[in-house]
């Protein structure tokens, strides 16, 4: 199913969290999510703009595809994103169960997110190792985004239908040359001549 969600990149997060509950959002909490990606050893799905993302959310741990729709480049303007979740019991055990298949862990990485909830569109600030705070809306139809966007005052035009590889792309950071990011250390892959 396709992700009905846009991004603002670069935010204020103090001056948005004041913004957001003065319209009368409610926050719904602080998460600390990490997360492996896997794709197969000769990149394939990278190459279709594609990945398995296994993320524990804190609560509970989800085991997702999402692919790129309508790629255009490492920061083109992409048309949107497929995405498909499901809810797993063991973080451990499904990674395990990943690299059995032939899947091979592509990096980790850590990031936190601030949710924000209004009638039914939720408004997360994401914060990621090495980058700005950046806000994303989802909402279940583009109407709901067009709508949280205008109340918060923003340009539709300035949104982007990006992921977080993208974003790392726009600040000149190839996030595929890192095996590790967290906010306390980012490793870069070991390359052999």
């Amino acid at each position: 199913m396709e992700e009905i969600e846009v991004k603002f990149l670069n935010i204020d997060k103090e001056s948005l969290e004041e913004k957001l509950i003065s319209l009368g959002a409610k926050k719904e909490g602080d998460y600390f999510y990490k997360r492996n990606v896997f794709d197969y050893p000769d990149l394939r799905l990278d190459k279709q703009g594609a990945w398995v993302r296994l993320r524990d959310e804190g609560g509970r741990v989800m085991l997702g595809f999402k692919q790129r729709l309508g790629m255009q480049g490492t920061t083109g303007k992409d048309e949107g994103m497929y995405e498909r979740e499901v809810e797993v019991k063991d973080y451990e055990g499904t990674a395990d169960i990943l690299r059995k298949i032939g899947l091979v862990d592509k990096f980790y990485i850590e990031n936190k997110r601030t949710r924000y909830i209004m009638d039914g569109i939720e408004f997360d600030i994401d914060e990621y190792p090495l980058l700005k705070p950046f806000l994303e809306i989802e909402g279940k139809s583009w109407g709901d985004v067009d709508k949280a966007i205008s109340l918060l005052g923003f340009n539709k035009e300035d949104a982007k239908k990006f992921s977080a590889t993208q974003i790392y792309a726009l600040e000149g950071i190839d996030d595929k040359e890192y095996v590790i990011m967290t906010f306390e250390k980012q490793v870069k892959k070991v390359k052999f001549i």
